[in-house]
């Protein structure tokens, strides 16, 4: 089911895509476009009106399958998965001697974990060899 979604998913990107490309720009602040687009006259299969008409609803429509197939997708991909944090995933090493048993929440078995190293009590010169 899963997979069916992504490749609508992708089918409805794809023409969004498309539908979002050949509509005319209108420059918005850009400073570009907003011609007549080249080739003058009318008397075509649609009019400009109800062309970009047109197109403003197909953008509408794919806009809001693209909410849709995304939302869906995402609950998809949350259903598996419990509401586990790094504070309760068990351990899956083996526990070293005298640390806590596993089981318990990670904080528990740091706080049992191996004491730092202590420092030496004189200071080791390097030597080559």
């Amino acid at each position: 089911m899963q997979t069916v979604l992504i490749v609508i998913h992708l089918m409805v990107v794809l023409a969004l895509i498309g539908v979002v490309l050949i509509q005319r720009s209108e420059g918005g602040g850009l400073g570009i476009g907003g011609g007549s687009g080249g080739g003058g006259g009318g008397g075509g299969f649609f009019s400009a009106r109800g062309t970009a008409n047109v197109l403003t609803r197909a953008t509408a429509i794919l806009a809001a399958l693209f909410f849709v197939t995304s939302l869906s997708l995402t609950v998809m991909a949350s259903w598996g998965r419990g509401p586990a944090t790094i504070f309760t995933a068990p351990a899956t090493t083996p526990a070293a001697p005298g640390a806590p048993a596993p089981g318990g929440s990670v904080l528990d078995q740091l706080q049992g974990a191996q004491p730092a190293p202590s420092a030496p009590a004189v200071p080791q010169v390097p030597q080559s060899q």
